[in-house]
């Protein structure tokens, strides 16, 4: 099977397996636990922050930041199309009791600044306080340029506002740009990464700030169900994963050149991309569920259930089967 709905499908690979078996554990909640801890010291150093926190989701690493940041009442600035806007079932305000605002995202995936000032509310207590700007890097798969970030970090910084990265693909961004990861996450108050998407973990994310910073957000993962406790086994996968799977995710972005080169090469088709690890592909409306059941015939999974597809290439797609998904692609229009 050629799974290319999203890098959230990767599987542990056998050397990751084994370290994970091999990892000696504690009680996280107690703060024990050796290979969590080195897991949070060593992303936090490369991030350029002091501490870093493990939980089990980069959802829950993005609402405790949230719910870290935030007070009741408080707002956060975020993107329209950003993950802790708009995939995150609204956990900010249901759970955090913390108002939204957003606005949209600029064809680069960035805010736009004058936006963002607009955004930014009166001390008046007709208002909710704004406290936080969000920012998303990668986002649908670009890289928003690091110039462009700074002087949103800058500007909100001036205006006493605090921020947050959603960095789940973090890595992805630092490798396409090749540049160290902490430039990526420079200016930031605070960063979240996921492990299990392309750096192919089973599960796991690690929220990096400054130490007062992350000693207050434990208290939220904790009422977030996030304090797990004898966790080594999962952090072990992070860890083998920052030795073995970062450079490796340039292979990612070189598979979805070609699967964006392929797509190309058929007329019905328009594509967006390569985004990283992204091909976005928009095809006529009256072929989508056509598509779908022709690509799962053929061993391809796809979300194909509306007529801009999202095709991601990670670790357990190899170019042959890039190769393979452009053949059946082109066979189905063929026909269709």
């Amino acid at each position: 099977m050629i799974d290319l709905r999203s890098d959230t499908v990767t599987r542990p690979t056998a050397a990751m397996r084994a370290a994970m078996a091999a990892a000696e554990v504690g009680d996280d909640v107690f703060g024990d636990d050796p290979t969590v801890n080195r897991l949070q010291a060593v992303l936090a150093e490369r991030l350029g922050f002091e501490a870093g926190l493990f939980l089990p989701t980069a959802t829950q690493s993005n609402l405790t930041a949230l719910m870290t940041h935030c007070q009741r009442g408080d707002e956060y600035i975020a993107g329209q199309n950003a993950h802790c806007y708009k995939y995150e079932a609204g956990g900010g305000a249901v759970l955090g009791s913390i108002q939204p605002q957003p606005i949209d995202n600029a064809p680069d995936g960035s805010l736009p600044l004058d936006k963002v000032a607009a955004a930014i509310k009166l001390d008046d207590p007709h208002y909710a306080r704004t406290r936080l700007l969000c920012l998303e890097n990668t986002i649908g798969g670009k890289i928003v340029p690091l110039p462009v970030i700074k002087r949103l970090t800058d500007y909100a910084r001036s205006k006493g506002l605090v921020t947050h990265l959603d960095g789940a693909r973090l890595f992805n961004a630092a490798v396409g740009l090749g540049v160290a990861p902490r430039e990526v996450a420079a200016g930031f108050d605070s960063v979240t990464i996921c492990l299990s998407k392309g750096l192919g973990c089973p599960v796991g994310a690690v929220l990096a700030g400054g130490k007062d910073f992350i000693a207050r957000a434990k208290r939220p993962r904790k009422m977030l169900g996030g304090g797990m406790r004898q966790a080594g086994v999962l952090a072990a996968a992070g860890l083998y994963a920052l030795d073995h799977h970062v450079e490796r995710l340039a292979e990612d972005h070189a598979k979805a050149q070609r699967l964006a080169a392929g797509l190309r090469e058929i007329d019905a088709l328009k594509v967006d991309g390569p985004h990283t690890n992204m091909v976005f592909v928009d095809l006529p409306a009256d072929r989508v569920t056509a598509l779908s059941a022709f690509m799962a015939e053929q061993g391809i999974q796809i979300l194909g259930y509306q007529p801009r597809l999202r095709l991601v290439t990670h670790l357990d797609v190899s170019m042959a089967a890039i190769e393979r998904a452009i053949a059946a692609f082109k066979q189905f229009f063929a026909r269709h």
